[in-house]
């Protein structure tokens, strides 16, 4: 039987990235100088203007404004004609202390929230993740690179992409359509942009036994994308989720990412339940794996595990579950611990996915 599915990714200039890197820079920089801080931290953008807001605990000692800056710089929104630029954008910081209900439910070592929290896994790449997604990252992080090495220098950092793969009998076998849509300055034609996105990012990246004539082709589809970022379009934190997890391939809980500290379960638990679902995968104990985890407030241990894997697992649910919890101390000192997670490493998480990255501990 043939299905398509599709899945999209954007690029670090996307105006809701923008504000996750942001987020993730500013809990970053708290953890370097206090492993134990607590950071609750959401951003939005609009045109040369940033807000900051949220709830942070930390005896951390941060010039918030200059790491915004220097995150809006990293990004590449670094010249005044783009209408948003790390220089002159104007900021705003509203930050206050985690609230001391919270608070008195995490210092029992308990979770800093409610919470429904998935993890997957699956054997369509090497790197277990569904395969429209991966190459969805594998094009938006092409568009990135190609913009940063000059390879394409007209090309500004706001960009999206798409790919929908033709499945056969639960199988990847072909990719049906390609969308990129990438920022670039004034005066480049479309032919042009056309042209050297399939030679530079698409011929890149996707192997060519994916391709074939009937596959279709979509290149910025407007025929014009000059403005962009937050310029074009207000940002905010956490609306990419299906972006930062499985692109759609499976379940999301209640909660985003970004500019968390690990406390949070939306964060912590998530990258977790990734971790046993791939190692189940990983180990052959099934082709396809879901994990839902579920927690209550200032509680240790999880309310509840369930384990689907889609009639793939030769093992019974039981099974499973009994290996996970002899395996997994899912607690959330547990989890932070075993993935080290005070760590400043979100900044690497916040874009192409939380998901598939070698270099992360859960991964």
């Amino acid at each position: 039987m043939k299905r398509f599915f599709s899945s999209e990714s954007v690029t670090e200039g996307h105006p809701d990235k923008v504000c996750d890197y942001i987020a993730d820079s500013i809990l970053d920089e708290m953890l370097k100088q206090d492993p134990s801080s607590r950071v609750a931290c959401e951003v939005c953008a609009t045109e040369n203007f940033v807000l900051v807001m949220g709830e942070v605990t930390s005896k951390a000692i941060v010039n918030i404004e200059e790491v915004v800056r220097n995150a809006i710089k990293e990004i590449g929104y670094d010249k005044e004609e783009y209408g948003f630029d790390y220089q002159t954008c104007e900021i705003k910081v509203m930050l206050k202390k985690q609230s001391p209900d919270i608070a008195m439910g995490v210092d029992r070592e308990g979770a800093g929230d409610q919470g429904i929290i998935f993890g997957f896994a699956c054997d369509e790449t090497e790197n277990y993740m569904p395969a429209p997604i991966h190459y969805a990252h594998k094009l938006s992080h092409q568009l990135a690179k190609v913009r940063k090495e000059h390879i394409l220098d007209y090309l500004r950092p706001d960009g999206k992409t798409e790919v929908t793969f033709e499945y056969e009998d639960g199988i990847p076998k072909r990719i049906e359509a390609i969308v990129i849509s990438a920022q670039h300055n004034p005066g480049v034609t479309h032919e042009q942009i056309e042209s050297d996105l399939k030679k530079e990012v698409i011929q890149a990246v996707i192997p060519e036994e994916l391709l074939d004539d009937n596959t279709k082709y979509y290149i910025n589809p407007t025929g014009n994308f000059v403005i962009g970022g937050p310029v074009g379009d207000s940002g905010l934190t956490g609306r990419k989720i299906i972006v930062d997890t499985y692109g759609g391939y499976a379940a999301h809980g209640g909660g985003a990412f970004s500019g968390k500290d690990p406390t949070k379960v939306d964060r912590s638990a998530a990258y977790m339940a990734r971790k046993v679902a791939k190692d189940i995968v990983a180990q052959k104990m099934a082709k396809e794996c879901q994990i839902q985890i579920t927690y209550a407030i200032g509680v240790a241990q999880p309310v509840a595990i369930n384990v689907d894997t889609y009639g793939t697992s030769t093992l019974s649910e039981e099974e499973l579950l009994n290996y996970i919890q002899k395996n997994y101390d899912l607690t959330p000192t547990g989890m932070i611990r075993s993935l080290n997670l005070k760590s400043p490493i979100y900044k690497e998480t916040t874009n192409y996915g939380h998901f598939g990255k070698k270099n992360l501990p859960w991964e």
